[in-house]
């Protein structure tokens, strides 16, 4: 395994997870959503419960479980502990991603800018988590 930023790859890595989150959350909301004020589908209370087991199963849990996501695993780059350079746990996964609002901040420009400026290529998350990335052969 190799250590770099690998910057193209994990930006077309979030970019197919994200695409994938976001558009089972869309579909979900427009079967079971109800039409706002503004003319718009929403969902609240206990029907938001899905949506976000949804991202933590699929971002967290399989990331966790299965060594990669389909993003991650199409394009090959792979979180791993910053210390010990072996898989992930659980709360790595979950520490990494629960920043991914930040780091994705204006198309990923704030994950962008910090894993270029990181010397082990780390976004945000990758450093509360205590992980890197790195290109699987």
């Amino acid at each position: 395994m190799n250590s770099e930023k690998f910057l193209t790859r994990r930006i077309f890595a979030g970019f197919i997870d994200y695409t994938i989150i976001l558009s089972i959350s869309f579909i979900y909301i427009s079967i079971f959503g109800k039409i706002n004020d503004d003319g718009e589908y929403s969902v609240t209370g206990i029907k938001t419960l899905p949506i976000v087991l949804f991202w933590f199963t699929y971002l967290c849990l399989i990331e966790t479980f299965l060594n990669a996501t389909l993003g991650n695993y199409i394009v090959k780059p792979k979180p791993v502990d910053l210390n010990t350079g072996k898989e992930i746990n659980l709360k790595q996964s979950f520490l990494r991603h629960c920043v991914d609002i930040i780091d994705m901040f204006a198309f990923g420009i704030v994950a962008t800018i910090i894993i270029k400026n990181s010397e082990k290529s780390q976004r945000l998350g990758d450093l509360l988590a205590k992980a890197k990335v790195v290109k699987v052969q």
